[in-house]
């Protein structure tokens, strides 16, 4: 990575037979037959947006993570 790169986050999903990838800091998305076609194509996308001189560029990376919850017969329900 040189000086001047950024990471960005990427999330793939797929969608019947294309993969959507999205970078949520920028709400940016696109798409791909394959995930790294998808990855590819939101790179691009992102050097797009980036090259613009009013691109709005996230101070602060979100971090992420998993949340748990019970589904299904096993789930108990939420008492308060």
């Amino acid at each position: 990575m040189s000086v001047g790169d950024l990471k960005f986050i990427a999330i793939i999903n797929r969608e019947g037979k294309i993969y959507v990838s999205w970078c949520p800091e920028l709400d940016i998305a696109s798409q791909g037959k394959t995930v790294e076609g998808a990855l590819d194509n939101l790179k691009e996308a992102i050097e797009l947006y980036l090259e613009d001189e009013d691109a709005k560029i996230p101070e602060e990376t979100p971090f992420f993570t998993f949340v748990e919850v019970a589904h299904g017969k096993d789930a108990r329900p939420f008492r308060a």
